[in-house]
């Protein structure tokens, strides 16, 4: 199909579209949508759908209220498990824009692109990401309240019956095929009731794009097969918790992957080097983005597989960035601190922004850590360089406040807002007693 405003009408008109959804994110990533009925669709098209941004959290002030929907029309999809007796159900993406006709600066999606023209300055066509998202599958009770008991008691690639939740994944992964994903493996993952769906590489919008469509067919598949998915990145304690390792490349003006060098150290070029100190030197501060929540840095602790130190490696899965063995086209640096959590498309402008920068400005480039960190000392882990990622939010939003780059990227009004937010929780977190606090404490002070 050809996506212009003439083929989504037709297509719609051929396939009885009755009603679309026009969908953008938060600040936090939350997906937004506003419904209309196919008699709207073609203003819909032509930009003219308004909302209240006063109501979403982040947007605008209430005296500056009316806020216009302008879907990306290569977002268009039939959304095959919302079908109805009506007729079927569409979705476009939108980014959105103020009654002057500018994107607007507390829009998540258009600040990706406004960080994604200065990648183009710089000689860069493209950033390709690939993302391996992992989510839990609780049961729920007869009254579809969520009951922390996991789906099934199964381990890492294991298959039924152990793996009691391997038809539920099976469905989900017909499901984003059915709707035009490209899925390259899925699995179960170590912990009980965790899984791994991972699809194909796309340009960075589309990725994130993606990642939002993943998480909505996931969680309803899954309600349809009486589970939930969460995307929690630690739902369980004493067991590992959900990551979403990031893989990125850029590629040059020519299509060309820009981080592969036949002749260079590990077949790495001078701009992936770069590229990876850019992403360590900024990686406490924009961990507050990437891993935004209390519950993230319950993952990002020793013993569960995560990574918790600022340091990059070949093959050492115990730092926070790794390089993948292939090379030529597939060369790509993993970023393994990423999780589920984030806002896709704030966590890929300051990712961008981060590598941006050391390329822009040439930083010394950071040596690869090839030891295994988690059996080394705090002593031995400082006397080699390797810092750690923050252990706490609290700890996290103090580094983002403190890095000038990260306002640079946001913007003003994404950068306070998102503090605001995040700090906020925070003081919810600390200020809650916790049911841990009262079996520990409660007989003995």
């Amino acid at each position: 199909m050809v996506f212009t405003k003439e083929g989504i009408l037709k297509n719609a008109e051929e396939e009885n579209v009755r009603y679309i959804r026009l969908m953008f994110s938060d600040i936090i990533g939350t997906i937004k949508s506003v419904e209309i009925p196919i008699g709207q669709l073609e203003s819909a098209l032509d930009g003219e759908i308004m909302f209240d941004g006063s109501s979403i959290e982040g947007f605008v002030r209430i005296m500056e209220a009316d806020m216009f929907l302008v879907p990306d029309l290569r977002t268009w999809l039939i959304l095959s498990w919302e079908e109805t007796k009506y007729g079927k159900v569409a979705r476009l993406i939108c980014d959105v824009y103020t009654p002057e006709g500018e994107p607007s600066k507390a829009d998540p999606r258009s600040n990706l692109k406004r960080t994604i023209k200065d990648m183009e300055k710089l000689g860069f066509s493209t950033l390709k990401i690939g993302f391996e998202p992992e989510f839990f599958l609780f049961k729920l009770d007869e009254k579809n309240n969520i009951v922390m008991d996991v789906a099934d008691h199964g381990g890492y690639f294991d298959l039924s019956p152990i793996d009691g939740a391997e038809d539920c994944r099976r469905d989900i992964v017909l499901e984003l095929e059915r709707i035009g994903f490209k899925i390259e493996a899925s699995h179960h993952e170590v912990a009980p009731g965790q899984n791994e769906i991972n699809f194909e590489f796309a340009d960075v919008v589309e990725a994130c794009d993606n990642l939002q469509t993943f998480k909505l067919v996931v969680k309803n598949i899954a309600r349809r097969h009486r589970l939930h998915a969460t995307f929690m990145p630690k739902p369980l304690a004493s067991v590992n918790g959900s990551g979403m390792h990031t893989n990125c490349s850029l590629a040059d003006k020519d299509g060309n992957n820009a981080f592969y060098d036949p002749k260079g150290d590990l077949k790495l070029s001078k701009v992936a080097r770069q590229w990876i100190t850019g992403i360590l030197r900024h990686s406490k501060s924009f961990c507050a983005i990437t891993n935004p929540t209390v519950n993230s840095y319950k993952r990002l602790v020793p013993g569960y597989e995560a990574p918790c130190y600022v340091s990059w490696s070949e093959q050492n899965r115990s730092v926070m960035v790794r390089i993948p063995a292939a090379r030529g086209k597939a060369t790509r640096a993993e970023i393994r601190s990423v999780d589920t959590s984030a806002n896709p498309y704030l966590a890929m402008s300051v990712i961008l922004a981060s590598g941006l920068e050391a390329i822009e400005k040439n930083y010394p480039l950071i040596d690869p850590i090839d030891e295994n960190l988690f059996e080394l000392t705090p002593v031995q882990r400082k006397s080699l360089g390797v810092d750690s990622l923050p252990d706490n939010l609290k700890e996290a939003i103090d580094n983002f406040k403190r890095d000038p780059l990260m306002e640079q990227v946001l913007g003003k009004q994404i950068f306070q807002k998102f503090i605001d937010l995040k700090t906020k929780e925070w003081d919810d977190f600390r200020t809650t007693v916790t049911e841990w606090e009262i079996k520990k404490y409660i007989n003995i002070v």
